[in-house]
């Protein structure tokens, strides 16, 4: 069963050798009939046309960046992408943000047919001012035949491997050439992803579109001069408003100690002036003793107080009457 696997391969390798000798062969002998027609048809008088070539299909991947300026980002993406559906092809990607408060800017990317990819390009570059423009262009033909080719050489290789399970009789063999068949069918199917991407790129080109709304212009600044009289009555509201603000500011900054001198004050008008005012009147009675000098009506007075005895007199107070003396004889 080695010797037949070892077989395989080298069957392969003769496969592809012979092959590419059938090729060779084959684009030698038009050119050897081409060379030897002139010769053998001279003889007879006959005319030699040389065989006709067939042409080979391109495969070509366009891309393309386009950077546009519309006046309406949402309507501008609206038609570019109604223009993709309309031409066969589809919208792969897409998204929208916005700047500030009055301008968006999309970005889309379209996959069209090739052969609508020119006629598409020419109508999303006119949909506004062009800012940019890249175009490429690459030729993948080499590569999708030489793809093509292996996914050949890697099927008839799964189907001998097939074949020689089928003639297996020992565990061994079998389990031998499961494993080989299942690394041979990966590597096939590994070939055939990749003969799907280069085919999906060759026939869908992919245009990514960038949409963008032109800036609004701020509001103009005023000359330099004289300033107006809105300039003036801004400038003063402005000027309140933050003078009010740092009074605020400062209140706020203040409010503890004001409370604590708050407590303080109607600790000292509840509690410390009672209290004061009671020492004073004690100390008042301890001036005035028990013998102190009497008013007319028998109440204790000050001394120098108005109607103590020896007090100076008040102006206008009435004097007690004196006793008349007897006329002389």
């Amino acid at each position: 069963m080695t010797a037949a696997l070892v077989l395989t391969g080298c069957g392969a390798g003769s496969t592809e050798t012979a092959s590419d000798g059938k090729r060779d062969m084959s684009a030698a002998k038009p050119a050897d009939a081409g060379r030897e027609g002139p010769a053998a048809d001279s003889g007879s008088g006959g005319a030699a046309k040389p065989a006709a070539k067939v042409p080979e299909q391109k495969h070509v991947i366009r891309t393309a960046e386009l950077s546009v300026e519309v006046n309406d980002a949402a309507k501008a993406l609206a038609a570019a992408r109604r223009t993709a559906v309309d031409a066969g092809g589809h919208v792969e990607n897409e998204s929208t943000e916005r700047v500030d408060d009055t301008s968006l800017t999309s970005q889309i990317v379209l996959r069209v047919p090739q052969e609508r990819y020119d006629s598409v390009l020419a109508e999303l570059s006119g949909a506004g001012k062009l800012l940019g423009r890249r175009a490429d262009a690459k030729d993948v033909t080499g590569q999708v035949v030489d793809v093509d080719s292996r996914i050949a050489t890697q099927r008839a290789s799964v189907a001998r491997v097939r074949a020689l399970m089928d003639r297996a009789e020992r565990l061994s063999d079998v389990v031998t050439l499961e494993g080989e068949l299942s690394r041979r069918q990966a590597d096939l199917e590994a070939l055939l992803a990749q003969q799907a991407s280069l085919k999906d790129r060759t026939t869908l080109a992919t245009i990514t579109l960038r949409l963008s709304e032109p800036e609004k212009p701020g509001p103009q600044e005023h000359e330099e001069g004289r300033p107006g009289f809105g300039d003036a009555l801004g400038g003063g509201w402005n000027a309140l408003v933050g003078a009010a603000a740092w009074i605020g500011i400062v209140l706020t900054a203040l409010a503890p100690w004001l409370v604590v001198a708050l407590a303080g004050f109607v600790l000292w008008r509840r509690l410390v002036r009672p209290r004061l005012a009671a020492r004073a009147q004690a100390r008042a009675r301890a001036v005035l003793p028990d013998a102190a000098p009497r008013n007319a009506a028998g109440a204790a007075v000050a001394p120098g107080a108005p109607g103590a005895p020896g007090a100076p007199a008040v102006p206008g107070a009435t004097k007690p009457p004196q006793p008349r003396e007897a006329p002389e004889k």
